[in-house]
């Protein structure tokens, strides 16, 4: 864009300056201020691009063309532009093109995506010209299977191919393999913008463009606009339209004209529909966009295609105002043969006569000319008292062209171009980007800056208020604090319960990883002691122990076997199960203490006390007591293990099946042999056995008895210690008053800086905002100034006579 107003030179770095305040307050950094950035980077660029995005043959070049009343873009039925074609300001004579080719690279890549989508071999050299020639022939094939270039998307695909390859053979010596060779008009030796607009207008040289930036004199390139043709969002080439999206989503991009081709088509394509979405994702476009159903024309001769446009318009887009109807090709050629006359044949001679030579040297009809005809006869748009105009069969196209012109001359060329809705667009356009762009965007930033402003200001506000608010005499002051002081103990105390019961609850609910994680140990331990029981089992020695009680028999039944078993394997378990609950109960409270001294309650406590209150002491008496618990409770537990399981001989279940084969076996004899024998069912015997019941206690039932014991030695002991805290006030009132004095040292020094800050910040934040605010008056934007802060206090006479401020919430800033 032009240079700013004098009073916005600085703009930049004031609404940096109000966004750095921000950022230094703890409390309000959560606020984005990404819209803010945006709209200040729109505010201040140099630039303002206008996208014009659309489908396929959407008709955005031509219409661009209207625009600019010249033909500067390569426009065709049935022809994908693939060239991201940029249009910029210039003075006059100083108009210029860039070219920046493709590489050979990127011409093979394309040209092999065509061709699987064709189902062409894709393996081919494109230096290799009788390859290309046979691809050219069959994508000719392809058309005229079709029905003509533009009848299918295989045609348009096809069609694309033989453009991209045409145009690799006729600038091959231009074309770098890897890298994108660069040209300015002048190389090409074109003397101004109209030769070498022909040359990239022409279909096969814009199919190996990369890009083309047109610097041409125009009033509504002027303020730094730039007008950008893309490519279709459903081109054949894939590449070419993801360029497309990848701009709508750009932040550079400012505005969008959306090209539309429900007109035509009677309704918007899945593209369409996904393109407006990713419009409204893009923070730097906004309301900027104008939708424009093109070739409206196409709704003339059909009333329910012109029902089913104004249903969409009405359903879909009643909610904004930048809504037109146009038809591209009958404005801009309008304005074209306004310059004509009946020597040239209105334009046939000099605008069409490129498209009128036909190749068997008869003269074709160009497309303008068709619509023309059909517009005078059929559209409905002439005054049948106005405008008496007929079409005869007798004569050719171009021959009733020539007649109704010469007959009516620039009235009706003029009805022509108004009924277009060209003419309004780009009134509107031009009203837009020369009128309403600047204070627009402006704007945007005022209503963008204004919360960060507001929450600022009341931010500010609260700190003086608070400062304000407190004593200011240090005698008051001690006087305070010391009444606090009940308070303070008695948060403290419901601080410390509400932490311990937030802790209990976690172990409760199983959502305290740690504990979690030390009890899952627990639980691996068991298993693998039981595992390793069971399999060094010695029935030997079993059988030892129990004929060593017995030493007036000679045998052992296998009963008595069983019974030693199960007292051996139950005080093994009973062993791991204590020393694994005590690893869990040490664990819980080593981290319950480190997190009760990392607490706020902890530190606050030891500044009232200079000691804890005796939290650890009680702490660590408690571990002990639970430890204790715990203990008697895993030896009960482990001590039911000797018991068989309730359904342990019970008629039908595998156990029951194992002890009968098991006494079969050992019932053989009457040695220790027969037992031993036995020794591999007898173990599976024990584990049918124990694995329920270890299973039961370390699953359910020990974790349940943890819970309780934790639950029941936690929360009363919370409880008594929240009320011993209280207790200590007698303590905590002598500590205070010895450092009563040098804290109201520290907090007066504390406060005054923290004043400073604030009034620096506020002095800071006017500054900015008044410049701003300057600026907004510029742009006539009076209604939209940012909120200033009123005068700050008197700091002196705030501190005057040893005066003193306390806060709590000061201290916080």
């Amino acid at each position: 864009m032009s240079d700013l107003p004098l009073q916005c030179k600085n703009l930049k770095e004031q609404v940096e300056c109000i966004l750095q305040l921000l950022q230094q307050e703890p409390t309000l950094r959560f606020q984005d201020i990404t819209p803010v950035q945006t709209s200040l980077s729109k505010a201040i660029s140099p630039k303002f691009e206008i996208v014009f995005a659309g489908a396929f043959s959407a008709g955005k070049s031509m219409l661009i063309n209207a625009l600019l009343e010249r033909e500067l873009l390569y426009s065709a039925e049935g022809h994908a532009t693939g060239t991201e074609c940029k249009i910029e300001y210039a003075e006059v004579d100083k108009e210029r093109v860039v070219l920046t080719f493709l590489s050979e690279a990127e011409v093979r890549e394309q040209a092999v995506s065509l061709c699987q989508q064709l189902g062409f071999k894709t393996v081919f050299n494109v230096n290799q010209d009788t390859e290309l020639i046979d691809l050219l022939l069959r994508s000719d094939k392809v058309i005229q299977q079709e029905g003509g270039e533009s009848q299918s998307e295989r045609a348009k695909q096809a069609k694309a191919l033989m453009l991209l390859l045409e145009g690799y053979i006729a600038n091959r010596d231009r074309i770098n393999t890897v890298n994108n060779a660069t040209y300015s008009m002048e190389q090409f030796n074109f003397s101004n913008l109209k030769e070498a607009a022909g040359y990239a207008r022409r279909g096969s040289n814009s199919a190996v463009l990369k890009r083309i930036e047109y610097y041409c004199n125009h009033p509504l390139l002027q303020d730094g606009n730039v007008i950008i043709d893309t490519p279709g969002i459903d081109a054949p080439v894939e590449k070419d339209a993801q360029l497309t999206y990848a701009k709508i989503q750009h932040p550079d991009t400012s505005a969008v004209v959306c090209v539309l081709k429900p007109a035509s088509a009677g309704e918007m394509t899945k593209e369409e529909t996904e393109l407006l979405e990713l419009m409204r994702e893009n923070g730097g476009i906004r309301d900027r966009v104008f939708y424009i159903f093109n070739r409206i024309d196409e709704t003339w001769y059909n009333t329910q295609l012109r029902q089913r446009l104004d249903d969409l318009i009405s359903g879909q887009f009643h909610n904004t105002s930048k809504v037109y109807k146009t038809s591209g090709l009958l404005g801009f050629y309008g304005s074209q043969i306004k310059e004509t006359s009946q020597q040239n044949r209105f334009g046939l001679d000099s605008v069409f006569a490129e498209s009128i030579k036909g190749l068997d040297g008869k003269e074709e009809t160009p497309q303008f000319v068709y619509a023309f005809n059909n517009y005078c006869v059929n559209s409905g748009k002439l005054s049948s008292s106005k405008f008496r105009v007929s079409v005869n069969g007798f004569e050719t196209p171009n021959e009733n062209y020539v007649r109704i012109l010469g007959d009516w001359g620039n009235e009706i060329i003029e009805q022509l171009i108004k009924d277009s809705g060209t003419e309004e667009f780009r009134t509107a356009i031009t009203r837009y980007l020369t009128q309403e762009k600047r204070p627009q965007l402006f704007k945007n930033l005022a209503d963008d800056l204004e919360d960060v402003c507001i929450n600022l200001k009341k931010h500010y506000q609260s700190v003086q208020r608070n400062l304000d608010s407190q004593p200011q005499e240090i005698e008051t002051m001690k006087a305070q604090e010391l009444q606090r002081l009940n308070q303070q103990l008695q948060q403290i105390g419901r601080d410390f319960h509400e932490h311990i019961t937030e802790e209990v609850n976690q172990i409760i609910n199983n959502s305290c990883d740690a504990f979690e994680a030390d009890f899952k140990q627990l639980q691996s331990r068991m298993i693998r002691r039981l595992d390793e029981l069971l399999d060094t089992f010695s029935v030997a020695s079993a059988y030892q122990r129990a004929t060593i009680s017995h030493p007036r028999n000679a045998t052992a039944p296998l009963i008595a076997i069983l019974v030693e078993a199960f007292y051996y394997l139950a005080n093994q378990l009973e062993d791991i199960l204590v020393e694994s609950s005590q690893q869990v109960v040490a664990n819980y409270f080593q981290r319950l203490i480190e997190k009760i001294r990392k607490s706020e309650y902890y530190r606050q406590l030891y500044r009232l006390l200079d000691n804890d209150g005796g939290i650890e002491q009680e702490i660590r008496m408690l571990e002990k007591g639970v430890a204790q618990a715990l203990f008697s409770a895993a030896s009960v537990e482990c001590d039911r293990f000797v018991r068989e399981s309730p359904r342990f001989y019970d008629e039908g279940t595998f156990s029951i099946y194992q002890f009968r084969q098991t006494l079969s076996q050992t019932s053989q004899g009457y040695d220790a042999e027969s037992i031993v024998e036995a020794e591999p069912a007898i173990r599976q015997l024990l584990k049918l056995d124990f694995e329920p019941k270890v299973s039961q206690t370390i699953r359910k039932s020990f974790r349940q008895t943890i819970n309780q014991t934790l639950k029941t030695q936690l929360l009363p002991m919370a409880d008594k210690q929240a009320d011993e805290i209280l207790q200590q006030y007698p303590q905590a009132r002598a500590y205070l008053e010895k450092t009563l004095q040098q804290e109201a040292e520290e907090k007066i020094a504390t406060n005054r800086r923290l004043l400073s800050v604030v009034e620096e910040n506020i002095a800071a934040y006017n500054s900015a905002a008044s410049s701003i605010n300057t600026c907004l008056q510029a742009m006539q934007l009076s209604d939209h100034l940012l909120p200033v802060i009123g005068d700050s206090f008197d700091t002196d006479a705030r501190f005057a006579n040893n005066g003193f401020v306390i806060s709590d919430v000061v201290q916080k800033v």
